[in-house]
């Protein structure tokens, strides 16, 4: 696949990730933490805030792979 067409992928694809990623997060804020205490919601949104980064680094990761090289 060239680089190209990987790396416009990807980006639709982190941008995909980032979109449903904070409405999942934030469904999950309002059903469940609706009554705790603001320290529960800091550390929440604190750990949500990060998480998504594990996911984006497996796409980033097959964004920079070089192409595959077809031998003779």
């Amino acid at each position: 696949m060239p680089v190209r067409l990987k790396k416009l992928i990807g980006t639709f694809l982190l941008v995909a990730l980032v979109c449903v990623y904070a409405i999942v997060a934030t469904i999950f804020a309002v059903a469940l933490l609706g009554n705790s205490g603001p320290w529960v919601h800091l550390l929440y949104f604190f750990g949500t805030g990060f998480l998504w980064v594990v996911p984006a680094m497996f796409i980033i990761s097959w964004m920079e792979k070089a192409p595959k090289k077809n031998s003779p």
